[in-house]
């Protein structure tokens, strides 16, 4: 049997597709020849970050750094920071931003990076990790992401974080919470707005996505037909399913009940129609046939009641099936089995 890999992943550091197996050969390699023991390196960092006027960092050898300046993205070209979104005016519009990166253009050249003292801009897809946080920017797009069903918001704030793997981690709990808080004040009826004073949705929603594929796409069912599915759909709640299922339950237990007492008024009537003949026998000839009507117009009517009352009990079920499916399968129905808020992959 083939043992898990500890580390997760059989891409888990790789480097010209060889893993790091320990510390001394990335010494011997001279992938680690200073700083030993968390000693100043005494160097400058490989990428060397093109910093704007605006700009105030802190940094450090090893090429983590902190940036505080305006929105942007990519160059000092880029952004709303390159369009003179400052907000020292009345009633403009900032764009100030804190950007927490490490491993500037860590994933260039395959890996390798770039040589040491090359010159860059800020790479949201080649540098390592980030945390960007942007009173206004075009997230989305900056970062590559598709649309979803949120969509694709312009000139918002954010907090994106991206890394190889990132872990948000909570002892006691954590919450994923779209909309403004209850009790705000100084709000006035509409409660709190976004940060440029804006309505906020009733419930905004959450996609996760996984592999930034959010589209349609079209399979062949069983059937050789080609059907299309969704792949970012509502997530399932689980007790309004167990309602579903049990209220399915009692109405399959009604269509059995009608089901049977249809068979044992059918088993009935087939027993009085087969002791007819014998009964006959006994009755005088002249009577015979006044006799025999009247018991066939009784067994009409019986054979009539009872196909009515099965009818009935079954039209009533088919009604029942077609507003519990409304209620729980039907978006619009007031337990709909799915999130109207959530959508996942």
């Amino acid at each position: 049997m083939k043992k898990a890999n500890p580390r997760g992943s059989s891409a888990y550091s790789k480097r010209k597709g060889k893993p790091y197996k320990d510390l001394e050969k990335l010494i011997n390699e001279g992938l680690a020849d200073a700083g030993i023991l968390n000693t100043d390196p005494k160097g400058s960092p490989r990428a060397i970050y093109k910093f704007a006027q605006n700009e105030t960092i802190i940094a450090n050898p090893g090429g983590a750094s902190i940036t505080m300046g305006l929105d942007r993205p990519d160059s000092r070209g880029s952004g709303y920071g390159s369009r003179g979104f400052v907000g020292l005016q009345n009633k403009s519009i900032g764009s100030s931003r804190i950007d927490l990166v490490v491993g500037r253009m860590a994933s260039a050249n395959k890996g390798d990076g770039v040589p040491p003292g090359t010159y860059v801009d800020n790479s949201f897809f080649a540098d390592a990790a980030r945390i960007y946080i942007c009173e206004t920017t075009d997230v989305d797009k900056n970062f590559g992401l598709v649309e979803g069903i949120v969509g694709n918001p312009k000139a918002v704030s954010t907090v994106a974080i991206k890394s190889d793997h990132t872990r948000i981690i909570g002892r006691q709990g954590i919450k994923i919470v779209t909309g403004g808080g209850n009790n705000v004040k100084g709000f006035g009826l509409r409660g709190e707005t976004n940060s440029k004073g804006a309505k906020l949705p009733v419930a905004g929603g959450i996609d996760m996505i996984a592999g930034n594929i959010g589209g349609d796409r079209f399979v062949w069912n069983p059937f050789n037909f080609p059907e299309q599915l969704l792949d970012l759909q509502p997530v399932t709640k689980a007790y309004n399913v167990r309602d579903y299922l049990l209220e399915l339950s009692a109405l399959r237990d009604d269509i059995y009940s009608y089901c049977r007492n249809n068979s044992i008024m059918m088993q009935a009537i087939c027993t009085v129609i087969g002791q007819l003949p014998a009964t006959y026998t006994l009755i005088p000839f002249n009577f015979l046939a006044i006799l025999q009507s009247v018991i066939h117009t009784i067994i009409a009517l019986v054979c009539s009641l009872v196909a009515w009352f099965d009818n009935h009990g079954l039209y009533h079920s088919q009604a029942q099936q077609n507003a519990i499916d409304f209620d729980y399968l039907q978006h619009p129905g007031y337990k709909f089995i799915g999130s109207r808020s959530i959508r996942v992959t």
